[in-house]
């Protein structure tokens, strides 16, 4: 999945994840010796450095690499199964689906019956939006997927706003609003838990099908001569959608949604991987991650009295490159 040629980059984007999840787990409101926390935490006691990076600072620092490698990945495998640079993880739907589910737990009131009740939510959208997009896909091919994932993202936005729009308390409609703009605030080890199986379970299958991205580079018919499945239960189709869909729906039941991260990160290093998809894949969950932990240092040195949400930051940050995109595009051309 990766060549020697890609060692040093593999090296250094996991090098600054490791600064970046250490300056996260040690920087804050409240300064505390990072290696007494640790020692304490590990040691089973209740300190109140162990209780501010154990309780605080630890399950923020888990998510921001876990999600933002997810993103990562799934964008990479996007657009090379699509092949189309512009591909990202909502492209399928999957990330509305994850937060209509939760906006309706917030609709209905359960939010405050449990604090598992809303990750449950966002995974029972997610699952319920790839069930239906399996079902418009059928034995269709990229076009038609293509088309299926925009139809899901748009009824599930329309559904969201619908719901938003009749929330009866304004309180609870800031605080879904809060949500959808993605946040990694406040979460705690039991967001964790539920977040990383599924997590970890769509990145190892999306995984699987490093090879045949090389050979759809070629065309669907070479693909398919050199012994590749693309269709049916165990297809290179079904393993994306079902991989990007685990995984991405499991990172935005406990965050939100979370944009750019997916269609930003493979577009930074495609460039340095020789354009080979499979060489990709690892380097673009590396970078993912150190985005995303990078966007979260940001968020805490910006934020004043009210956070900013770090959907909107990263959003902020994604937008740029693409505008010198197109500016670099409009040079090349004849």
């Amino acid at each position: 999945m990766s060549d020697r040629r890609d060692y040093p980059l593999i090296a250094a984007l996991a090098v600054g994840v490791l600064m970046m999840l250490v300056l996260s787990l040690a920087w804050g409101d409240s300064p505390v010796s990072l290696p007494s926390a640790l020692g304490d935490l590990v040691a089973g006691q209740h300190s109140v450095g162990a209780i501010i990076v154990g309780q605080l600072r630890l399950p923020r620092a888990i998510l921001g690499v876990s999600i933002g490698a997810a993103l990562g990945l799934c964008g990479a495998v996007m657009q090379g199964y699509l092949r189309n640079p512009l591909a990202d993880p909502g492209l399928l739907g999957v990330s509305g689906g994850a937060a209509l589910g939760a906006v309706l737990v917030f609709y209905t009131g359960l939010a405050g019956v449990s604090a598992l009740l809303l990750p449950a939510g966002g995974l029972v959208g997610a699952l319920l939006a790839v069930l239906l997009l399996l079902g418009l896909v059928g034995q269709g091919g990229t076009l038609v997927l293509l088309l299926a994932g925009a139809a899901m993202s748009s009824f599930a936005a329309a559904l969201t706003a619908m719901a938003m729009n009749l929330m009866p308390s304004p309180y609870a409609a800031y605080e879904v609003m809060r949500w959808v703009m993605g946040s990694l605030t406040d979460r705690t080890m039991t967001d964790v838990w539920v977040s990383l199986p599924g997590t970890v379970a769509g990145c190892l299958l999306m995984l699987t099908v490093a090879r045949a991205l090389d050979a759809l580079a070629l065309g669907d018919e070479v693909a398919e001569s050199m012994g590749f499945r693309l269709r049916g239960l165990l297809g290179i189709q079904t393993r994306v959608v079902v991989g990007a869909a685990v995984a991405v729906g499991s990172c935005v039941a406990v965050s939100g949604a979370i944009g750019f991260v997916g269609l930003v990160v493979p577009h930074l290093l495609r460039p340095l991987t020789g354009h080979q998809p499979s060489r990709l894949l690892l380097p673009s969950a590396l970078g993912g991650a150190l985005l995303l932990l990078v966007a979260d240092a940001a968020v805490r040195l910006l934020s004043g009295a009210t956070e900013i949400q770090i959907g909107v930051l990263t959003a902020l940050i994604g937008a740029p490159v693409f505008f010198h995109r197109v500016i670099a595009m409009r040079r090349t051309m004849p």
